[in-house]
């Protein structure tokens, strides 16, 4: 549980001076802090999907499966040509041994990058 000391750190400052400190946690591989940073920059600006992305990748790192997953079906919902979150979607599945369901979201990642088999 959060202290109030920390919940104000992690909330502390513009949301340029947040998403700059979430990049800086991602960076030296500390997901958790990152994701505290992002959750709620989410929150303040839930169209963009920059923050939404790191925030789901910094959840994956960090073994947060279920919250990587809630995310990413948001970005691929609203935008379903989103290859990289397709992506982390197929590899969040697959870490879940959801390995049927994966397989769609990565054949669709890869078509939607270009790589096509036998090509």
């Amino acid at each position: 549980m959060e202290t109030r000391a920390e919940t104000t750190y992690y909330g502390h400052g513009t949301p340029a001076e947040r998403w700059e400190r979430a990049r800086l946690f991602f960076d030296a591989k500390d997901y958790a802090a990152a994701a505290r940073v992002l959750a709620g920059l989410v929150e303040e600006v839930p169209e963009q999907t920059g923050p939404r992305l790191l925030l789901a990748r910094a959840y994956y790192h960090s073994a947060q499966l279920r919250r990587a997953e809630a995310e990413l079906r948001i970005i691929v919902e609203r935008d379903p040509v989103e290859h990289y979150a397709r992506l982390m979607l197929g590899r969040t599945l697959q870490r879940q041994a959801r390995h049927e369901e994966a397989e769609r979201h990565l054949r669709l990642a890869s078509a939607l990058a270009g790589e096509f088999p036998g090509r």
